[in-house]
């Protein structure tokens, strides 16, 4: 593919800023997320569990030379794939389950002058056995954990990428407004889960995944159920679409029959206290006094407050990164970031992605009104 494409989607001149900043020659992509980033392509569905496997007998991963061009590492299996999708031209193959993706790497080092040269590695990514394996294979070589500083490159979004989030947004809200009026009490968990996943994939997202529950069943994060909907009940959502490895990631409340005052109230107040956090996510903020405000928030009108975040950055491939907002953070929110606000209580759980500007935090996920939950007559 054309460097257009490497240009737009990857922040190419931090990323080479940031190299230049640790002294790192070159850095290897190993978790799904930087693969996903540098290679350009999304690993399809449950296949992408195994990119964060250190001990994959068939990972992938990306050599990201600071002079030269990238190289991927790759599978036979994953090698059409790539050849498809990615905008690296260049491609080592390797025999899954018969060698080592690592041995293949070391060759490849040596091959580009990397040997001896200070080259970055997600340190949480690559196994005890395959460090030895690397260390061996090239001795000359000082091996260092990129981990966060990998993190702090895809921080910072490109337009192109901004574009992805809000298409992938918008399927999810379209999915939620198609699917929610169908419902009805006597339906269950599974039911309403199985028809949001699958209006997902019916409008072109690589995957989805997420969960969904009702008021009644109130083990957080137990999953969907045989458990079936009553009038009077109020069903939260947590789902994520992504589309060419971005997700689209919101959270929406439904209350089956016409809501109580005290219904009402509790969204109001929980909504109130969710676009307060929000407000407060500009560049220059500090993670850990976002966190403290909202449990003030929360607890100044009457709740109890004990998740232990109120948003998480997202980024290409998985949906939950650095920076996360929660107790003690030191991170200092930047402009270009993206965010994923979700201060919630219980079953009461609305949650947006906002990307902020040198102004403030800009709404992405607009396309479903969340000043009152959702209702099914």
């Amino acid at each position: 593919m054309a460097d257009t494409k490497r240009d737009i989607f990857i922040n190419v001149d931090r990323l080479n800023r940031i190299l230049d900043e640790n002294g790192l020659d070159a850095v290897v992509a190993r978790s799904g997320r930087n693969f996903t980033y540098l290679s350009g392509f999304a690993y399809p569905g449950t296949l992408a569990r195994l990119l964060d496997l250190p001990d994959s007998d068939r990972g992938v991963m990306v050599l990201w030379p600071r002079k030269g061009e990238p190289v991927l590492i790759v599978n036979g299996t994953a090698a059409g794939l790539a050849a498809r999708d990615s905008w690296v031209e260049r491609q080592v193959i390797y025999e899954g389950y018969v060698e080592s993706p690592y041995k293949r790497l070391g060759e490849l080092l040596h091959d580009e002058g990397l040997a001896a040269a200070r080259v970055g590695f997600e340190r949480d990514y690559v196994s005890a056995r395959d460090w030895a394996l690397l260390a061996e294979a090239a001795p000359k070589m000082d091996m260092v954990d990129c981990t966060a500083i990998m993190d702090q490159v895809r921080w910072i979004k490109t337009p192109a990428e901004v574009v992805k989030f809000k298409e992938g947004a918008d399927l999810l809200d379209d999915v939620y407004l198609d699917v929610f009026p169908g419902l009805k009490p006597g339906d269950t968990e599974r039911l309403a889960h199985s028809r949001i996943i699958a209006g997902c994939l019916e409008r072109g997202c690589n995957w989805a995944h997420g969960i969904l529950n009702s008021s009644s069943n109130t083990i957080p994060y137990a999953g969907e159920s045989g458990v079936v909907f009553q009038t009077g009940d109020v069903m939260r959502t947590d789902y994520v679409a992504y589309l060419d490895g971005y997700p689209g990631h919101q959270s929406r409340n439904l209350i089956f029959g016409e809501p109580s005052q005290q219904q009402r109230d509790e969204y109001r107040s929980i909504r109130d206290v969710y676009r307060a956090t929000i407000e407060r996510c500009v560049p220059g903020a500090r993670v850990g006094d976002i966190y403290d405000f909202a449990v003030e928030a929360f607890t100044s009108d009457g709740w109890k407050f004990e998740s232990l975040l109120v948003g998480h950055s997202v980024g290409s491939w998985w949906h939950q990164q650095e920076p996360i907002l929660r107790k003690g953070s030191d991170i200092v929110l930047e402009e270009g970031m993206v965010l994923a606000l979700e201060p919630h209580i219980g079953h009461w759980h609305i949650q947006d992605m906002v990307v902020l500007r040198a102004d403030g935090p800009e709404l992405i996920s607009d396309k479903m009104s969340t000043d009152e939950p959702f209702i099914v007559a």
